[in-house]
């Protein structure tokens, strides 16, 4: 058997984009020298190490047991390229949800880098479902998401508390009051983020508790679309206090105290067979000491 650096990188790729285009892409190969080299490994190997289902190729059995072979593999040639096995280097992969990579990364990364300037952070932005995901199938080292993770491949450690809070323009008929009652919380028109965010999951727990179904005006992928169609009069948002702290501060948005549970922890997340790095594990360590800056929130 003669598998070369390329072929094991090209399944590699394969696996975690679930797709022979994006792995081609990410190669710099053609679609067709990509699936000429996927022929060659399957021969070589004698078992088939991916079936299609639609557009997506799924690993078989055979290739999921194949996999963290291939990766330790990979991994112990990279190491070749540092010192020792206890340097701190390299690209970093990381994968976080929407409200954690917009107020959170920048300075946990900053901060990192800063103590460790051999390191190149990838940073990937989806919701929380999709990071899941990206730990799964091995596209990023380490995760972060806003809310539990229900995985049996991730392994997951709650990191910081957060809490969502429920707001409007100033306008708004219960703004005067700075809350809304009880009895009208599910009649407001809510604008919210979509199905598969940590967010959502959360506001819809906190109705799902009360025993209500709340009447969702829009239902949106981005904060900021959320935000400015609360100031526009269009409705009631709910996001993260990270996420409204400016615009709570200069009062174009203001805060209206609620009886629902909106209380959460973001969650740390890491594959539970990734072999031992010494990056990854560093980063790791500082993550779970790392506290934002007070002054920034």
């Amino acid at each position: 058997m003669n598998l070369s650096m390329r072929q094991l990188k090209l399944f590699e790729a394969i696996c975690r984009c679930q797709s022979l285009t994006e792995a081609a892409n990410e190669q710099a190969i053609s679609q067709s020298a990509a699936s000429q080299a996927l022929k060659e490994i399957e021969n070589q190997l004698g078992y088939r190490l991916f079936r299609k289902t639609g557009r997506t190729l799924k690993l078989t059995e055979a290739g999921t047991l194949a996999l963290p072979k291939v990766r330790q593999v990979l991994a112990s040639l990279d190491s070749l390229r540092f010192p020792s096995e206890h340097f701190v280097g390299g690209v970093l992969n990381v994968s976080a949800s929407e409200t954690i990579a917009s107020y959170l990364m920048p300075q946990l990364l900053a901060n990192f880098v800063a103590h460790y300037p051999k390191v190149q952070p990838q940073l990937n932005i989806d919701n929380t479902e999709r990071v899941v995901q990206h730990i799964e199938s091995g596209r990023a080292s380490v995760g972060f998401i806003e809310g539990p993770a229900y995985s049996v491949h991730a392994k997951s450690e709650m990191w910081l508390d957060d809490e969502l809070v429920v707001f409007a323009q100033p306008g708004f008929f219960w703004s005067n009051k700075g809350f809304i009652p009880s009895s009208e919380l599910a009649a407001q028109p809510w604008i919210v983020r979509e199905q598969g965010s940590g967010t959502r999951a959360v506001f819809d727990t906190a109705f799902a508790q009360r025993h209500e179904t709340p009447k969702i005006a829009m239902s949106l992928s981005r904060q900021e679309a959320i935000k400015q169609s609360a100031r526009a009069g269009l409705g009631v948002g709910c996001l993260s206090r990270l996420a409204v702290r400016d615009e709570l501060a200069a009062n174009t948005l203001i805060e209206l105290k609620t009886e629902l549970a909106l209380a959460r922890q973001f969650t740390l997340l890491a594959h539970k067979d990734v072999s031992p790095n010494a990056t990854l594990d560093t980063f790791l360590s500082f993550a779970r000491q790392w506290r934002p800056a007070l002054s920034q929130f």
